[in-house]
C-alpha cells in the first residue's frame, strides 16, 4: 500500500510540474513561481531570507543577482566573443554556421560530423558522426521544437529570456579515448575554482556520469543522484591548471559559476558558462554537500531587485 501512495504522491508531482509550465500560469511572479516548483522538488520551503543550501542560493541568485553581462553568458553563441575578447579566440570550440530556422542550414556545406544545438535552451543537441544516417525529417522537427521553447519560462533563469533563439553549428571534437568528449566543468565560487566535475558518457542522457574532485584531483565523497558517480578514476586532464587559471579570470566578482571545458588531444575548449546548474534543483547525496557548496558562495552586496 504505502508503495503505491508513494507513486501517487511522485505522479501528482510531475503532473503539477507539468501544469506549472502552462502559459497561464507565467503571470506568476519568479519568486513565487520558484517557490512553488523548489516545494515540489524538495518538498520543503524555499527559504529566500536565509538560504544555506547550494540550491537555496542559486534561486536566491535567479531573483536578485542580474547583472546585464549574464546575457551574454548564458547565450551559447554570444558566449564566443565574450570568451575570445577575455582569453582569446584559441579556446572557444570552432563555430561552422549560425541559423535562425533549420532552412538556413546548407548540410552540403557541412563536413561529415558536426554538432547542432541551440543557443537559448539546456540539454538540446544533435551530434552527427556520419550525414549519410541522418534522418533529415526528425532533425527538422527536433530544430524546430529548439527555436520555439522560451527556456526563461520554464525554470525562470531571467538571462534566457533576453536571448535571442538560434541554432549553432560546430565542430565535432572527440578526447583521447576516441569515442567521446568528456566535460570538465570547473565550479568557481566567489572567484575561486573549488572543485570540478568530470561529465562522461553524455551521448545519453540515460547514462550520464558525474565524478567531483577537489582541487587535488582527489574524489569527492558525494555524487549527485541523477548522475551517479562513474565507478572508476578519471586522470587528471593535462591542461587542468589552465582550465583552473581561465576559470579564475573568467569568474572573477561572480558569486557562482560553473566553467565547461574539453581537453582533446590537441587543444583544451571552453564550450558554456553556466550560472544556475540543473537549475538549482539538482539533488546532492549525502544531502549535506548541497549544505556545504551552499557554505562556499557569499551573496552579502549582491542583492539587485528581480523585474
Amino acid at each position: 500500500m504505502k508503495n503505491i501512495f508513494d507513486k501517487a504522491i511522485k505522479k501528482s508531482k510531475r503532473v503539477f510540474l507539468y501544469i506549472l509550465r502552462y502559459k497561464i500560469f507565467r503571470i506568476l511572479p519568479d519568486s513565487i513561481f520558484l517557490k512553488l516548483i523548489y516545494k515540489m522538488k524538495f518538498g520543503k520551503k524555499l527559504d529566500l531570507m536565509n538560504p544555506k543550501t547550494f540550491n537555496e542560493k542559486l534561486q536566491w541568485l535567479k531573483l536578485y543577482d542580474r547583472r546585464p553581462e549574464y546575457i551574454k553568458m548564458v547565450d551559447k553563441y554570444a558566449v564566443k566573443k565574450y570568451i575570445a575578447e577575455t582569453i582569446g579566440e584559441a579556446y572557444f570550440i570552432p563555430l561552422l554556421g549560425v541559423y535562425n530556422s533549420y532552412n538556413e542550414i546548407n548540410f552540403s556545406a557541412l563536413p561529415n560530423q558536426f554538432v547542432l544545438k541551440p543557443n537559448h535552451t539546456s540539454g538540446d543537441i544533435y551530434i552527427c558522426k556520419d550525414k549519410s544516417a541522418i534522418d533529415y525529417v526528425k532533425l527538422a522537427k527536433a530544430v524546430d521544437t529548439w527555436l520555439k521553447r522560451r527556456y526563461y519560462w520554464e525554470n525562470r533563469e531571467w538571462p534566457y529570456k533576453k536571448v535571442q533563439p538560434r541554432i549553432i553549428c560546430e565542430e565535432y571534437m572527440v578526447d583521447e579515448s576516441g569515442v567521446e568528449l568528456k566535460d570538465y566543468k570547473i565550479m568557481c565560487f566567489n572567484g575561486e575554482a573549488k572543485c570540478c566535475v568530470v561529465c562522461a558518457n553524455r551521448a545519453s542522457l540515460h547514462n550520464v556520469t558525474m565524478n567531483y574532485y577537489d582541487m587535488n584531483w582527489e574524489l569527492m565523497p558525494f555524487e549527485h543522484t541523477s548522475y551517479p558517480n562513474s565507478g572508476t578514476l578519471v586522470p587528471k586532464p593535462k591542461d587542468f591548471d589552465k582550465m583552473v587559471e581561465i576559470a579564475g579570470k573568467l569568474s572573477k566578482d561572480i558569486s557562482f559559476i560553473r566553467l565547461d571545458f574539453y581537453q582533446t588531444n590537441k587543444q583544451l575548449y571552453l564550450g558554456e558558462l553556466t550560472l544556475f546548474p540543473c537549475s538549482g534543483y539538482g539533488k546532492f547525496a549525502p544531502d549535506s554537500y548541497d549544505y556545504l557548496l551552499g557554505s562556499w558562495i557569499r551573496l552579502s552586496g549582491r542583492k539587485k531587485a528581480a523585474t
